[in-house]
């Protein structure tokens, strides 16, 4: 028995019951009087807790008994007309996924809201950029966070576009072939909110494509905010201290009292895990079925059920960890301070003294090694210490020792122009456009949500005013 995986869509088993009662009888194919009991019976089920029955094989089995129990064998056994539990679980599903994404869509919009909010308060907060986890080239916590708002627009994308091709009606493809009734697909397909119907009967029941694509587009969102939490996990050690987590976000040790451990990351990376498990599992049961419904589909609900759960969380938690994050400003300028994160403005700035980029590249290189070496900042070397430099690639030392005294990380961060970079007047931009974008996003979704709640409801108004 699936009834346990089952509770998640027994709303939705009844509503698309609901929708295809009521085409039966606006096609004739039962009576009012029918049509009234069934529909009757299943308005009184929306608040029964199925979990506590016990017996059936599933939730649809389950939904027919009790309605053929209220309104008798005569009018309810006629609610299983011109479908099969093939069409009706592809139906629940579809519905589930669906609302499932709209949530998901709008957890994503105020997580990339809190991100890029707080980009805004600090597009001044100097740091260093990393590549190998090696400081690379100095940079701007606004612009760090506006990556991962970025990374997360795009998870947005991936699922809005998901969600095309979730909302097709599958209802009424009966087992595999179709029915001989004249139903009408259309009609159910409208009343459920859906943009239309999978048209081959053999597809609409047995292909689970959609929810491979689901769960794929939540494991690539799932390892981005994964990735995320690895670098606040980093950042809030003591060796970084960049940030620091708020007290509800950390948990100490059992024996150790002065610690603040990062929990609630750590568990985003290890529920990633399982996530990216949900799909192989997903994957590896529809890999080896053959055309037509199979009972091994029954097991992928719950990867379908725990995916969501998990996704909406993880953005919920994300979101209020960066609403309550506490960012170290000095200490991360000091470690921007503390290393050569200059060394390719100055390459560059060689460069615009027409000198070639590989020669420039080679200086740069040898100033950093002897600061190294000296233990002091690129702009206190000495002029005999530049000279030697000068000497073995022919370049007029005035010139590279004007250079060096005049970049700093400020400099370097007021300088730093191309689009997209992390210099200051970049971050102004990137941030209106990211605010407008999240705006745009927000009143696409409300109407795709609101499309949807005003369908059901009409739905709801009719069934009411048939049954009076």
């Amino acid at each position: 028995s699936s009834i346990n995986d089952d509770s998640q869509i027994a709303l939705y088993d009844i509503l698309g019951s609901q929708a295809h009662a009521l085409m039966l009888y606006e096609n004739q194919i039962i009576t009012k009087n029918d049509a009234k009991k069934i529909l009757s019976a299943l308005e009184s089920l929306k608040n029964e807790k199925f979990e506590a029955f016990s017996g059936a094989e599933d939730i649809h089995e389950l939904i027919e008994t009790l309605v053929i129990k209220k309104a008798g064998m005569i009018s309810g056994g006629k609610m299983h007309t011109a479908r099969s539990r093939n069409d009706q679980v592809a139906l629940d599903i579809r519905m589930k996924i669906r609302d499932d994404i709209n949530i998901i869509c709008n957890c994503l919009l105020d997580a990339i809201e809190a991100l890029v909010s707080l980009a805004k308060n600090h597009q001044k907060t100097i740091m260093p950029l990393y590549t190998h986890l090696q400081q690379a080239q100095v940079g701007l916590f606004s612009h760090y966070l506006l990556a991962q708002a970025d990374v997360l627009f795009r998870d947005f994308d991936r699922l809005y576009t998901t969600f095309n091709h979730v909302n097709q009606s599958p209802l009424g493809a009966g087992p595999v072939g179709g029915t001989s009734i004249p139903i009408d697909r259309h009609s159910t397909a409208k009343m459920l909110g859906f943009d239309g119907v999978i048209e081959n009967s053999l597809d609409a029941t047995s292909t689970r494509d959609f929810v491979a694509e689901y769960v794929a587009m939540i494991a690539i969102l799932m390892t981005n905010l994964s990735r995320i939490s690895e670098d606040f996990v980093i950042w809030s050690t003591t060796e970084f201290s960049f940030i620091e987590l708020a007290d509800e976000f950390t948990s100490p040790s059992s024996v150790m009292p002065q610690k603040k451990n990062p929990d609630i990351l750590e568990l985003t990376r290890g529920k990633t895990s399982e996530v990216i498990g949900n799909l192989t599992a997903i994957l590896s049961t529809i890999k080896g079925l053959a055309s037509g419904y199979g009972r091994d589909l029954q097991q992928i609900k719950s990867s379908i059920w725990s995916t969501s759960k998990i996704s909406i969380s993880a953005l919920v938690i994300l979101k209020s960890i960066l609403l309550t994050l506490n960012i170290n400003e000095k200490k991360m300028k000091k470690a921007a301070e503390s290393s050569y994160l200059i060394a390719l403005d100055i390459a560059e700035k060689l460069v615009q003294n027409e000198i070639p980029f590989r020669t420039a590249h080679k200086i740069s290189g040898a100033l950093v090694q002897i600061a190294h070496h000296s233990n002091k900042s690129l702009n206190k070397l000495s002029m005999k210490e530049i000279s030697k430099i000068a000497q073995e690639t022919k370049i007029n030392p005035d010139l590279i020792m004007k250079i060096i005294q005049s970049t700093t990380i400020i400099s370097s961060l007021k300088e730093r122009k191309s689009f997209g970079s992390s210099g200051y007047d970049e971050q102004k931009r990137m941030i209106e456009d990211r605010m407008k974008k999240i705006n745009n996003y927000r009143i696409s979704v409300t109407k795709r949500d609101n499309d949807i709640s005003n369908t059901l409801d009409n739905l709801s108004n009719k069934i009411i005013e048939l049954i009076k």
